[in-house]
C-alpha cells in the first residue's frame, strides 16, 4: 500500500512539472518580456557558476590524464592521449559533471530562492498587485539556465583539456601547439554538435525543476529547505535520464 503511494505521489509530481514546463513555453511567447530581469539572471547565474565550473573542468583534466597515462605506457601508446582525454570530455564526462554541479548550485539556489518569496508572501503580493510573478520569477530562470550552461560547459571544456596539457607537458614534454593539434585532428562535427546540444535541455531541465520545488514550495522554513533539497536530487536524476536518451538518440541518428 505504501509503494502504492509512493508510485501515486511520483506520477503526480512528474504531472505537475510537466504541466509547469506547459505554462513556461505559454508565458515565453507573451507579453511582457522581461529583458532587463532575463539579463540580470543570466549574470548572476552564469557569474556565479563561473568559478566552480572552472575549478571542476581543471580536475576533471588533470584526474583523467594521471588516471590513463600509466595505462597507455604500458601498451606504448601515450600518442592518444590527447585524442582519448579530448573525445572522453567533449562527448560525455565534461557536459555531465559540469551540469550536475551547476544544478547543486542553480537548482538549489533557485529553489531556496523562490521558496523564501513563497513562504514570506512574496509571491501573493505580487499576483495581488497585479503583476505576473511567473513570467517575472520563472521564465526568466528558466531560460537564464538553459542559455547559461552550454556557454559554462564549453568554457569547462577548454578548461579541462588545458589540465589534461598540463600533465602531458610535465610527464611526456608535449609541447602546447603539438597536443591541441593532436586533440583537434580527433574531434569530429559529430562528438561537438550533439553534447553541445543537449546542454540546452540539462540547463532547462534544472532551472524547471528548481522553479518548480522553489514556486510550490509548502509554508514554513523548513518547506524552504525540502525545496532546495529537492531540485537538487530531482534535477540530477533527471540529468541522467536526458543523457541516456541524447546518448541513445545519437547513435541511432550516426548508424543511420
Amino acid at each position: 500500500m505504501l509503494k502504492l503511494i509512493k508510485i501515486k505521489s511520483f506520477l503526480t509530481e512528474i504531472g505537475e512539472i510537466t504541466y509547469f514546463a506547459r505554462r513556461f513555453f505559454k508565458e515565453l511567447f507573451s507579453k511582457p518580456f522581461e529583458f532587463n530581469e532575463l539579463l540580470r539572471q543570466c549574470y548572476s547565474i552564469g557569474n556565479k557558476s563561473l568559478l566552480l565550473v572552472g575549478v571542476t573542468g581543471f580536475i576533471i583534466g588533470l584526474v583523467i590524464t594521471l588516471q590513463t597515462r600509466p595505462t597507455l605506457e604500458e601498451f606504448g601508446a601515450e600518442s592518444w592521449m590527447p585524442s582519448m582525454v579530448s573525445i572522453s570530455i567533449i562527448r560525455e564526462i565534461g557536459p555531465v559533471i559540469i551540469a550536475l554541479t551547476f544544478a547543486g548550485r542553480i537548482a538549489s539556489g533557485i529553489g531556496a530562492e523562490l521558496g523564501s518569496m513563497r513562504v514570506t508572501e512574496q509571491i501573493d503580493a505580487m499576483e495581488v498587485s497585479g503583476t505576473n510573478p511567473f513570467k517575472y520569477l520563472v521564465v526568466t530562470r528558466i531560460l537564464a539556465a538553459t542559455l547559461m550552461l552550454p556557454i559554462l560547459v564549453i568554457l569547462g571544456d577548454a578548461i579541462a583539456l588545458y589540465g589534461s596539457y598540463l600533465i602531458e607537458n610535465i610527464k611526456g614534454e608535449v609541447s602546447f601547439q603539438l597536443y591541441f593539434n593532436k586533440v583537434f585532428d580527433s574531434l569530429e562535427f559529430g562528438d561537438i554538435v550533439p553534447a553541445t546540444i543537449k546542454t540546452y535541455f540539462f540547463g532547462f531541465a534544472i532551472g524547471l525543476v528548481g522553479c518548480f520545488k522553489g514556486y510550490y514550495c509548502k509554508k514554513g522554513t523548513v518547506g524552504v529547505g525540502l525545496a532546495a533539497n529537492s531540485a537538487v536530487v530531482f534535477s540530477s536524476m533527471l540529468l541522467f535520464i536526458i543523457d541516456f536518451v541524447a546518448v541513445f538518440v545519437t547513435d541511432i541518428f550516426f548508424e543511420i
